[in-house]
């Protein structure tokens, strides 16, 4: 059993694997808060040291989590709520956003793959602004201040044949945006985050993160400025689901003798095997526009 590791791109999840062995993590420091009224359990997870991210597997920064159960639900009224939350969070990590910025929003994953599509998804229904400033001017939009937004959807390597990280490195080059905010698909550890969770980081993400699949980093190291990271589980690996229902059955059986030697073996059968909810065409929709609004929300308070 040693040799299997479930895996999960959530900060809070690595916390509380964490926790079962530890009560503190030293360079570490986490921080609760429920909002009763819209049901949402924000989890602000900051790892300040080399210690902290060693031991959390996580780059040193800020990871802030949303867990709105009623995220699944066909609520139009309160997915515009979440969307607000969502767009108050974003602008405590995005670095400036008083001030007027070029904004580069990056739409990863594949399109042709449901579960993967949330990042094309949200840019399809992102305000777009940077053609219209550039050719009218503000005036276009009777404001003195507009932040110039911008998008691109990159596609996967096997179909461009080009890292995600060159592509949009180019595109950095040519247009020099201030920052950028990436939109991926992401895998939880427990189902019960799955569609119903929101990461939000300042450290940036790797491609292909949420099937394990890792291209070259997009982070402020690799492009040269902040990079702010959007994600949602849509994912979870086989290997983890069988995992859960085997450690309850060990523990019913404990006191019994069970032969669990082909155990890891069926796990890493298992680990390259994803699974998602048999709704996600709609889950996708749903999601996408809820972070696509919450970006307009947010990049829209400019004065």
């Amino acid at each position: 059993m040693s040799h299997f590791q479930v895996r999960t791109d959530l900060a809070l999840e690595a916390r509380e694997k964490i926790a079962d062995k530890a009560e503190e993590i030293r360079g570490v420091s986490i921080e609760e808060t429920y909002k009763e009224e819209i049901d949402v359990r924000i989890t602000k997870v900051v790892i300040e040291t080399k210690n902290g991210a060693k031991s959390m597997g996580k780059p040193i920064g800020t990871y802030i989590t949303l867990e709105a159960p009623g995220m699944l639900e066909e609520d139009e009224d309160y997915h515009r709520e979440i969307s607000e939350e969502i767009a108050e969070q974003l602008a405590d990590v995005i670095p400036n956003m008083e001030e007027e910025q070029a904004i580069l929003v990056v739409g990863l994953g594949n399109q042709d793959v449901t579960a993967d599509a949330l990042g094309p998804h949200v840019v399809d229904n992102l305000y777009i602004t940077r053609h219209v400033v550039r050719e009218y001017g503000k005036a276009a939009y009777n404001r003195k201040n507009v932040h110039m937004i911008s998008s691109i959807v990159p596609g996967v390597m096997a179909k461009t044949g080009m890292e995600s990280a060159e592509i949009i490195s180019g595109v950095i080059k040519e247009t020099k945006p201030t920052i950028v905010v990436v939109i991926d698909a992401l895998a939880a550890r427990s189902t019960k985050r799955l569609n119903r969770t929101i990461q939000i980081s300042n450290t940036g993400i790797h491609p292909g993160s949420g099937v394990g699949n890792h291209r070259n980093a997009l982070n402020e190291e690799s492009l040269g400025i902040p990079v702010i990271a959007i994600g949602v589980p849509t994912v979870v690996d086989a290997a983890t689901i069988v995992n859960d229902a085997m450690e309850k059955t060990i523990e019913q059986l404990r006191h019994q003798k069970v032969d669990m030697e082909d155990y890891p073996k069926i796990m890493s059968e298992l680990n390259n095997m994803y699974v998602t909810s048999k709704d996600i065409d709609e889950t996708i929709k749903r999601l996408s526009y809820m972070i696509s609004e919450a970006l307009n929300i947010a990049f829209d308070k400019l004065e």
